[in-house]
């Protein structure tokens, strides 16, 4: 079995609404392991999308640690965090978050630039992930020029330009239709089982959460159970 990538301790959210404090996470503990397939489900309001801030390092806990590799990322200093994150974390969003001026092949290429990749290497980089995702002949398409299913196959293309350990997928299907979605489930399997993957996918669709090895549900802010599946576990 494989050591931990991600480790939550007692992990509590608690935002300020004036004079009132609003737990959205309260006391998470949570273990990812390196290449498994874990979901994370829940309703609206149960606080998904604050732990999938939180398990992508894109914000602190008010109380709690927070171990990537090991190390506490409430320790690190911003810059530090900020390029561990960048290397290690490949974001797939609802929303798509494509810059609209940068044309596809830009898109992806954003992300090693980040990193200080050589520019004709980014190139060659990015040109081959949106062959893989079926998109050769839309890298100078601006996001305006694409369907909401080749934006989300330009923004997985962008997720894996790093070569990240983890995959962060958020709602990854919302807003796609079902033969699209699939396209999109399918690829994320084959990311996991294929090329060892740690994939940790944020939804409310319990229908998606059947490609997990792992579904953590979520009810008020609190884990209410984990629940082991047959595929997707770590290999």
């Amino acid at each position: 079995m494989k050591g931990n990538i991600i480790r939550l301790e007692n992990v509590w959210k608690v935002y300020q609404m004036g004079a009132v404090q609003v737990p959205a996470l309260r006391g998470i503990d949570l273990d990812v392991r390196k290449g498994e397939f874990l979901a994370i489900a829940g309703a609206s309001g149960s606080g998904k999308s604050t732990m999938m801030n939180l398990v992508g390092c894109l914000d602190m806990p008010t109380k709690g640690r927070i171990l990537l590799d090991g190390e506490d990322i409430v320790e690190m200093s911003e810059s530090r965090l900020s390029q561990t994150r960048g290397q290690k974390i490949g974001f797939i969003f609802q929303q798509f978050n494509l810059i609209p001026t940068l044309n596809a092949l830009e898109n992806v290429m954003l992300p090693l630039a980040f990193q200080d990749e050589d520019d004709s290497e980014a190139r060659k980089i990015s040109e081959r992930l949106l062959k893989l995702v079926g998109l050769e002949d839309r890298m100078n398409h601006l996001p305006s020029q694409l369907s909401g299913g080749q934006m989300q196959r330009v923004a997985i293309a962008r997720s894996l330009a790093v070569d990240p350990e983890i995959i962060l997928a958020d709602e990854p299907t919302g807003n796609l239709d079902s033969k699209t979605g699939g396209f999109i489930m399918d690829f994320l399997r084959k990311m996991h089982e294929d090329d060892d993957k740690t994939v940790i996918m944020v939804t409310h669709d319990l229908n998606l959460v059947k490609s997990a090895g792992r579904v953590a549900f979520l009810k008020d802010g609190m884990i209410q159970s984990i629940e082991k599946k047959k595929r997707g576990w770590a290999k």
